[in-house]
């Protein structure tokens, strides 16, 4: 049997943005692909097998993946399609994790995307829920974003000033970051006198609608340590599903059990006690600004009401206590195909260094990234410098 270690040897996004009419899907992949392949020092005859990820059904499209194979150099290639809503992206890392851990491939290239101005997502979102019962109450991903916005705020005394302080400081962090989509710098005052849409969420509480692409070269430790510089380690990682239909969703579970689940158990295996102080810098999918109060208590980051209370310190700031998101998380980017998978790649390039101007101030010599889909379930990685 192969346990074998998995290392991030190359990472390539594209910049993001709201349109690109005259780039196809392709030419998006093709972009993403040579940013990782150069990083990583090789060509695409070194690569083993592949992982796509996007969600197709948002595009119109069906089954692109087999269309989309020879933009990225993958014809012939074995490889895996991955479709699972807001976890697109990390659950492609994963599943490029399992084809060089199992001994199946040597490298794998991860490629995730999503052109989201081919067509419109909040109808294939209402749609995905049951006729009978859900769909009538679905507003898109807004109805479950806000649900969770309001829990959190009668549950622990947040106050829509503390997410406003969370996109401000997104805000200024993408600001600092070239492939993010929304770099405007907002104040507070600005964030919260946005146009409200459904409350509490306004226009700027909540993520955009954005096309790019991001890719990610894996390789088994022995090929890593021949071609890599600086390897990022994938330590360990956690998959919790909390799939509910019908009359149970939303109702019996107003807290996201799945990030509580998906925390405590890699924290558990790999004897991590302070998180806060174990781990350097966290790339949490937030889709919108409540999210990170609220998920840093699910994850174990901090105590019950703690969340919106490190906001106000500042803590999650680049230079804070505990930074989160960097680079501006999904809050400011927000291609669902490639969104986790972003999560991933800016985690690692904190770990090496190579953030640019949105790295954290401090050595990262471990950090989280998380993805967030389907209905309520979590993708959790633990990264790390080293192999130990």
């Amino acid at each position: 049997m192969h346990n074998n270690r998995v290392a991030i040897v190359g990472i390539g996004e594209t910049p993001h943005s709201a349109r690109r009419p005259y780039v196809n899907d392709g030419e998006l992949i093709y972009d993403a692909v040579t940013r990782a392949l150069n990083d990583a020092n090789l060509s695409i005859k070194d690569i083993d097998s592949v992982a796509i990820g996007n969600m197709d059904f948002f595009e119109g499209h069906a089954s692109n993946n087999a269309m989309l194979s020879l933009y990225c150099g993958a014809n012939g290639k074995p490889g895996f399609k991955m479709n699972t809503g807001g976890t697109v992206g990390s659950m492609t890392v994963i599943e490029g994790w399992y084809q060089i851990a199992s001994g199946m491939a040597d490298t794998c290239l991860c490629i995730g995307w999503e052109k989201h101005d081919e067509a419109t997502v909040t109808p294939c979102i209402s749609t995905i829920t049951d006729p009978a019962i859900d769909r009538p109450f679905s507003v898109g991903a807004l109805s479950g974003l806000a649900v969770i916005a309001v829990d959190y705020m009668t549950r622990t005394g947040c106050k829509v000033e503390h997410a406003a302080m969370v996109r401000a400081n997104a805000s200024l962090n993408a600001a600092r970051n070239p492939n993010a989509h929304l770099r405007d710098k907002y104040t507070v005052e600005d964030v919260i006198n946005a146009r409200m849409v459904l409350y509490p969420l306004n226009l700027l509480l909540v993520c955009p609608t954005s096309l790019g692409a991001c890719a990610i070269v894996l390789a088994s430790e022995e090929k890593a340590k021949k071609i890599s510089r600086k390897p990022v380690w994938i330590k360990d990682h956690q998959t919790v599903h909390a799939e509910y239909g019908g009359a149970q969703f939303g109702v019996n579970e107003k807290r996201r059990t799945s990030h509580i689940q998906a925390g405590e158990t890699i924290f558990k295996r790999n004897h991590i006690t302070n998180p806060r102080k174990e781990t350097q810098v966290f790339e949490m999918y937030d889709p919108s600004a409540y999210c990170i109060p609220a998920w840093m208590e699910d994850f174990g980051i901090c105590g019950i009401g703690e969340g919106w209370k490190m906001v106000e310190k500042g803590a999650i700031t680049l230079d804070g206590e505990y930074p989160i998101n960097p680079s501006g998380g999904v809050l400011c980017t927000n291609a669902i195909g490639d969104s986790g998978m972003l999560r991933v790649a800016e985690a690692a390039l904190q770990i090496r260094g190579d953030a640019g101007e949105h790295q954290v101030t401090r050595e990262v010599k471990q950090a989280l990234a998380s993805g967030f889909g389907g209905s309520y379930w979590t993708d959790l990685l633990l990264l790390s410098k080293t192999t130990d």
